[in-house]
């Protein structure tokens, strides 16, 4: 089976546009006490809210992971798979670095404390150390859904998206307008679910099989997002802004789910010729590498500013023009080279530990026919809440070590890493489905 390179592509375009933003809007200013502080430049700046329209790219991780996941369920079913099995293979995948990563952002976090490092210092550093993790237990959730998605594809195809979209919109409308708690929170999955199931749609030629398809969805999505933002009561901005109610993000709302819509329309009409220039072999060496290091690079994208704070900001080294100047906007070149300089170092370090994890996984992946897999079940659901008790609260939530997530998160890899082998001869994994770093 082989791999789509545009597929690829539009993974490594996401965590590009992913790092560059967030790096992008991540503002340093050293405080007379000598603290650093990290104003929110979307909510001091108002105007820069309209550059997340192109820095939210989200809806291509989920369209491309549905895509992958898609291919690689119906290989495994094919060869006589099992649900458990499939699931812990991806899930292991996953869970391997980001156990690691949070391992040693963890220990730093305890040694720190340990220190006494200030609780508010310690705190909004843990915090941007796991600003990116929402995302992890929403993709380990649809990966675990995969099977009854697959089969819902399988059975209405391309109807199965509009449903779980107009089942996203009542859920918003009864967070938005009638408060009803807690509901907001299916969005997570109903509106990411819409992208990844769109992800299948596309790798069966559902949505690309006439010009006007995407057309639409490009069209339509773009306008009912100015309407829904023009009209209604939902923000620009499509990351969260502290204040901001309703957020288009927290949960993922109707304008978010517009916007995802218009991001996948327009992806498929750009893909024939990004694909006849993928398919000249200079142009892909320079892309397969970013993607297979899509996870690391996701992972650990901020370690860079927390080693720039501390040579140039804790120091007083660094210019600090007022936020959102003139100045402030030139420095943003030489931030972002520095930063990216400092990347490079990190993932060049990091290679060595990425050949251990590969290794380790072939040694602990759970057979394909996976029977009997309570552990396996038991441990995601406790990585799932412990990397959203991450995603929410941060490393040092309040300047303190989290115990319970940490715990869990252990707890919840080491289960899913008990190797379940069955009698039956272990299966070949799929192409689409072999890197170690890929989600």
């Amino acid at each position: 089976m082989s791999r789509d390179r545009y597929v690829d592509f539009l993974r490594a375009w996401a965590i590009v546009l992913v790092v560059l933003g967030h790096w992008l809007i991540t503002a340093l200013v050293r405080e007379p006490d000598g603290r650093i502080d990290a104003p929110e430049l979307l909510a001091t700046v108002d105007w820069t809210q309209w550059l997340t329209l192109g820095f939210q790219i989200m809806p291509l991780f989920f369209l491309a992971g549905g895509h992958a996941a898609g291919g690689s369920w119906a290989w495994a079913r094919a060869a006589g798979g099992t649900p458990a099995g499939w699931l812990g293979r991806r899930a292991l995948r996953l869970l391997l670095p980001v156990a690691v990563y949070s391992g040693a952002v963890l220990l730093a976090v305890g040694v720190c404390s340990a220190a006494g490092v200030d609780a508010d210092t310690l705190a909004l550093v843990g915090w941007a150390m796991g600003m990116q993790f929402w995302f992890l237990p929403v993709y380990l959730l649809l990966s675990a859904l995969t099977p009854v998605l697959y089969a819902a594809h399988l059975r209405w195809g391309a109807r199965v998206p509009p449903v779980l979209g107009a089942v996203a919109l009542v859920a918003d409308l009864l967070a938005v307008a009638a408060h009803t708690p807690g509901v907001g929170l299916l969005n997570y999955v109903l509106v990411w679910g819409v992208a990844y199931q769109l992800g299948f749609c596309w790798r069966d030629g559902l949505l690309t099989g006439h010009r006007l398809v995407p057309l639409a969805m490009a069209a339509g999505g773009a306008l009912a997002f100015a309407a829904l933002v023009a009209l209604g009561p939902f923000p620009v901005s499509l990351i969260l802004v502290t204040g901001q109610s309703p957020s288009n993000t927290n949960p993922p709302s109707a304008a978010m789910l517009a916007w995802l819509v218009a991001q996948v329309g327009v992806s498929l009409l750009a893909a024939p010729p990004l694909r006849r220039l993928l398919d000249r072999e200079r142009v892909w060496r320079a892309v397969r590498p970013v993607g297979a290091a899509s996870m690391t690079l996701y992972l650990w994208h901020m370690l860079p500013v927390l080693v720039v704070a501390a040579a140039f900001y804790l120091t007083g080294l660094a210019p600090e023009p007022a936020l959102g100047s003139a100045a402030w906007w030139a420095l943003r070149v030489p931030w972002l080279l520095v930063l990216g300089a400092v990347l490079a170092g990190v993932v060049g370090a990091l290679r060595p530990l990425e050949r251990g994890l590969g290794v380790l996984y072939g040694r602990t992946v759970p057979d394909a026919g996976l029977r009997g897999a309570w552990p396996l079940w038991a441990g995601l659901a406790m990585a799932v809440a412990a990397l959203a008790r991450f995603a929410v609260r941060g490393f040092a939530p309040d300047g303190r070590f989290p115990v319970l997530p940490a715990v869990g998160l252990a707890l919840g890899t080491a289960l899913v890493m008990l190797p379940r082998w069955t009698a039956a001869e272990r299966l070949e994994r799929p192409e689409t489905d072999r890197a170690p770093d890929r989600v």
